[in-house]
């Protein structure tokens, strides 16, 4: 294969990655819906951990389980985002003026 082959190759594998993404992020509202029903905390560690373990257990390389884990932290991050957001809505920020206070920043 060729340079051109191998991007298209990723090209798919990204598409493929997205698609995955979002079924999680369905998933993680899902689940944040069930957490606001049962008042439940959005962090958990203990979970978290799980799924780390999980992921490594899984992990046949290239990738070093490292870089792996720290995927799979900012994946969880946006993830509890995800359930904040079911729990407490964040409100429209195109309501709020977005300008810096020109008197804070003289």
């Amino acid at each position: 294969m060729d340079i051109a082959d191998w991007r298209k190759q990723i090209d798919d594998i990204d598409r493929e990655l997205v698609a995955l993404l979002n079924r999680r992020a369905q998933a993680a509202h899902e689940i944040g819906k069930i957490k606001r029903g049962a008042g439940m905390p959005i962090y958990e560690p203990d979970s978290e951990h799980t799924v780390f373990v999980n992921a490594t257990n899984a992990n046949h390389g290239p990738l070093p389980d490292l870089d792996l884990t720290r995927i799979y932290e900012r994946i969880m991050d946006i993830m509890r985002k995800i359930q904040q957001e079911e729990i407490a809505p964040i409100e429209d920020p195109a309501i709020h003026d977005t300008q810096l206070d020109s008197d804070v920043n003289d």
